[in-house]
């Protein structure tokens, strides 16, 4: 049976340090809800396919938007 070392989930300073922010970002980004985040028991993990799902939807509102004139 292969273990795979890829975690499922991060936590707050793992995450931020994937999207090259800083924990007070991160932890604003979680409470606001533009980044999903579970809890395990009391921990609060980010699942890593939360934070794809963030980048995806900033790029695709920059998409959105109507081009400068």
């Amino acid at each position: 049976m292969a273990t795979d070392a890829t975690p499922l989930v991060l936590t707050i300073e793992q995450a931020a340090k994937r999207l090259g922010i800083g924990r007070t970002l991160m932890y604003a980004l979680v409470t606001s809800g533009e980044i999903e985040s579970v809890t395990i028991g009391r921990l609060r993990r980010i699942p890593v396919e939360c934070l794809s799902e963030y980048v995806n939807r900033l790029r695709n509102e920059c998409i959105q938007l109507p081009a400068a004139a």
